[in-house]
């Protein structure tokens, strides 16, 4: 079965790689001649990933959150005492990535057009996206692999994978009231509701863990990976489930009118508020920050589930 990642490697044990090692993504091929000491992160939430290696990058682009470095609460451990430089969430600032002279820029999450890759490959190899998904839409895995491939760590990586694959299933068995449930993860947007369709990382999660997300938020979301509409179709989230990517204070704040209120879901207390911590760990939707929703998510999952039975 061809390995969709397209990599080719040369293994010489399961956590050592012959270089060059070479990937292809989106724009073409990167090529990495030896073992990257000096990496930069301009994918949103890369550094979790390459965290995880044990490599810290000497800049990390910054995402959202005002979080130290651009790196939250469960992966800060594995940062240790390292200042990497923060670049700028909204621009690349091609300057100050030169100025570092990296040998490795990581973006496989930063949904890179062209001509930015063209500038960032330039100042050093860079990994861009693969071509099989749309942004945004990368799965876990898939990214963890590819930049563990990229830094010397297949081996690592994939071992990672597996365990944390076995964790999920075992979520799953540990909590059979999940099956079957029907799900919406959703959120306000200048005052306008809205969920994440099925293509979404937030909902594949649920759907590892037995949930369905409708039909009816994919039709509507169509080609995107989320779903806007008004709140006078507040009920289309009239599921087992609503898991409010927000505080409970911002989505009362954000509903402009007393529709909520009305719900079903609202009337039974079928709803589930992540907060801002555990709403970070749910948008990186990485193979560290997986480990924190596993440890803080689910057993509030399990409870409101079971409490609106």
């Amino acid at each position: 079965m061809k390995w969709i990642l397209g990599i080719t490697i040369l293994c010489l044990s399961i956590n050592v790689l012959a270089f060059p090692i070479t990937i292809e993504h989106k724009y073409g091929i990167l090529t990495v001649e030896k073992k990257a000491t000096r990496v930069v992160v301009v994918g949103q939430v890369d550094q979790d990933d390459v965290l995880s290696f044990g490599v810290k990058p000497i800049a990390i682009r910054d995402w959202y959150g005002n979080q130290p470095y651009g790196v939250w609460p469960w992966a800060q451990d594995k940062l240790g005492e390292a200042q990497p430089v923060l670049l700028q969430a909204r621009i690349l600032d091609y300057e100050v990535i030169a100025s570092l002279k990296p040998d490795l820029i990581i973006g496989v999450t930063s949904a890179m057009n062209e001509k930015e890759y063209q500038k960032l490959s330039a100042i050093a190899p860079v990994l861009a996206p693969p071509a099989e998904y749309e942004d945004w839409t990368i799965p876990w895995d898939v990214r963890h692999l590819l930049i563990g491939t990229a830094l010397g760590f297949s081996g690592i990586a994939k071992q990672q994978v597996t365990a944390l694959k076995q964790k999920l299933t075992q979520a799953k068995l540990d909590n059979p009231e999940f099956k079957d449930k029907t799900a919406a993860v959703a959120f306000y947007y200048n005052k306008q509701p809205g969920a994440y369709a099925s293509k979404d990382l937030r909902s594949q999660f649920l759907m590892d863990l037995g949930f369905i997300i409708p039909q009816e938020i994919d039709q509507i979301a169509g080609n995107a990976f989320y779903a806007s509409f008004s709140e006078e179709r507040l009920d289309i989230l009239n599921n087992d489930i609503v898991v409010w990517l927000a505080t409970k204070e911002a989505i009362e704040r954000a509903s402009t009118s007393a529709f909520r209120q009305r719900m079903p879901f609202y009337k039974n207390k079928k709803e589930y508020f992540t907060g801002d911590l555990v709403g970070g760990a749910f948008s990186f939707f990485s193979y560290l920050s997986i480990q924190y929703l596993l440890d803080e998510m689910l057993p509030e999952l399990a409870k409101v589930t079971k409490e609106a039975s």
